[in-house]
Order: structure tokens, then sequence, then C-alpha cells
């Protein structure tokens, strides 16, 4: 008999396909400062709110057995925010890595930052690089977090890495294809994201893993991100397996 346990599981994960999950999902997390607008809060305390949801879905992905997780923490175009808001948020992401490393350390989940990291201050790069190191084993789930990250800024970075190489010798550009150039992303070596989740109702990627997303499922809920929590995805899983992947061949 099913213990009460895994009654609760199933029941928590109803409908969903445990043999068709995506490997890789993204999520656009979009919604803080309108959650806390809403609640005539400052708008900052969106963000620290956000934190909460964070959590609840890498749990919720280690469960599953969902591989990799890349969340957009922090764009190229977000240092156009504020002065006030872009030190918060510098601050936040300082303290929440510091804080949740040995939980993520715990449950096996390694974590990864893209982007140009190398632009952040020292004390935060110091953080991450131990973040990472601490991490690096772990085999349960590859969380990436990219901050300081644009989608055209990767590729130019690639683009400049190819030239290099080609320059030095080390390729031949009439033999490079895709799979070369992927391994020059920050995310080689990983699956392409199946998944998309961007909450608040925003329909648009904004400049976010345009090389990766070519064949990726997009799934948009007017949900802000602080009140995105298990059921949304849920329903996010349901929609994603209701559709028929084709990659642009015939069904």
């Amino acid at each position: 008999m099913a213990t009460k346990a895994t009654k609760l599981e199933t029941r928590l994960w109803e409908g969903v396909d445990r043999t068709r999950l995506p490997q890789h999902v993204a999520v656009i997390m979009d919604g803080n400062r309108r959650w806390a607008l809403n609640r005539l809060l400052a708008g900052v305390q969106g963000h620290r709110a956000g934190v909460d949801t964070m959590r609840e879905l890498v749990r919720n992905c280690r469960d599953l057995d969902i591989r990799y997780l890349t969340v957009y923490a922090f764009s190229t175009e977000n240092w156009n925010r504020s002065a006030d808001e872009v030190g918060y948020l510098w601050n936040l992401f300082q303290e929440v890595i510091a804080r949740e490393v040995d939980s993520l350390d715990e449950n096996g989940v390694r974590m990864r930052f893209i982007g140009e990291i190398d632009e952040l201050a020292p004390k935060l790069r110091s953080t991450i690089q131990n973040a990472e190191a601490r991490t690096a084993a772990n085999t349960a789930l590859t969380l990436n977090i990219a901050l300081n990250y644009g989608g055209r800024r990767e590729i130019l970075e690639v683009v400049k890495a190819v030239a290099r190489a080609a320059k030095a010798g080390q390729i031949d550009a009439e033999s490079l294809d895709e799979q070369r150039l992927s391994s020059f992303f920050y995310t080689a070596g990983q699956p392409d994201p199946d998944l998309l989740i961007r909450t608040s109702g925003e329909q648009r990627i904004s400049n976010y893993l345009l090389w990766q997303l070519a064949y990726t499922e997009i799934y948009i809920t007017p949900t802000l991100w602080p009140d995105f929590r298990q059921e949304d995805f849920r329903q996010a899983l349901l929609a994603y397996q209701s559709r028929e992947r084709r990659f642009g061949a015939r069904p």
C-alpha cells in the first residue's frame, strides 16, 4: 500500500507524466516589483520575496529529477535601473548565495554562474567562486544562474573566442558546425532548454539564451514571480507535455 508521502506526492504532481519531463527548464523571473507595489511595499521587497519562490522551484526540479535549471537573475540591461535598486540587488545576491550554498550542496545541486562575472565586485566574485567550487562535484541538479548576462553579449563573446581559436590554428572555419560552436557558449555540455517559463504575462524573451532557445517550448503565465508556486509549475509542465515537439519536421 502506498505510503502517505507517496500519495501526497502523487496528488501534488497529478497528471504530470514523469517519463516526459523536460531535461532543462529556463525561467525568466519577472514581476517582483509589481508584486511589491501591489502590496504597498518598496519595490525591492519583491526581489527578496522572489528568493522563496526560487528555493521552492529548485526543490521541485530536484524532486522531479529535472537535471538542469537556468534562471535569469540580472541582465546586462538591468544596470539601467536606479542605483538604489541595483545596489540592493547586488547585496541580495551576495547574501543569498552565501546563505544557500550549504543547503544546495547537501541536496546535490551544482551551482554555476553564467554571464560577465569578471565585471562584478571582487567580494561577490569571491562568493561566486566559492559556491561553484563547493558544489562542483554535485550531479542531482545543475543550477545555472544568469548574472550580468545578455544573450547578444554571449554571442559576441563566442564570436571573439572562435576568431581567436581560428587565428591560433585550433579551429578550421570550414569544418565548424553547430555542435562545435555550442561548445563555446556558457551552457556547453548541457542540453538546450526544453521549456522556458516567463512569469508576469510579458511575452518576450528579453535577450535571454538567444542561441539556446531555438526550439524551446515557451510557457507564459500571468502569475508574478513571488507568487509562482508548485501548482503553477505543475501547470507549466502539463502545458509542455500537451505539445508535440517536431523541431521543424512533420509529425
